[in-house]
């Protein structure tokens, strides 16, 4: 078992910054791929970004690429997105997801096994 928790989450302005964390504990996170995953109110849940276990590859969904970044710190237990120039377009609860262990870096949201709660976040215009 895998326990996921983000914080971060928060009310920013259109341009502005965030950084959601998402903290695990349980089996070696250092084994897991990671993912974010957004679902704004009726919609789907969508995928945001994934990074590999050992760190070396990421994806990124068109929406986001070049203002969001993804990272972890495996000593830290932790893997970070990293949002700039944000949009009201972005408004959604942020999920974090972990896949594995020792699996391949994945996008689809029903390959990942372990999901935190979720985390708020609200771009005004």
């Amino acid at each position: 078992q895998v326990q996921l928790v983000e914080s971060g989450g928060g009310l920013v302005q259109d341009g502005g910054s965030l950084r959601l964390s998402c903290g695990a504990s349980g089996r070696a996170f250092s084994n897991y791929a990671m993912g974010w995953f957004r679902q704004a109110p009726g919609k789907e849940r969508e995928f945001v970004a994934a990074i590999s276990y050992g760190g070396s590859e990421t994806h990124y969904a068109d929406s986001v690429k070049g203002r969001f970044t993804i990272s972890r710190d495996n000593a830290k237990n932790t893997v970070y997105l990293q949002m700039n120039s944000l949009k009201p377009e972005d408004t959604a609860v942020y999920y974090c997801a972990a896949r594995g262990p020792l699996r391949g870096i994945r996008i689809r949201l029903e390959e990942f096994d372990y999901w935190g709660q979720g985390t708020q976040v609200t771009v005004s215009s």
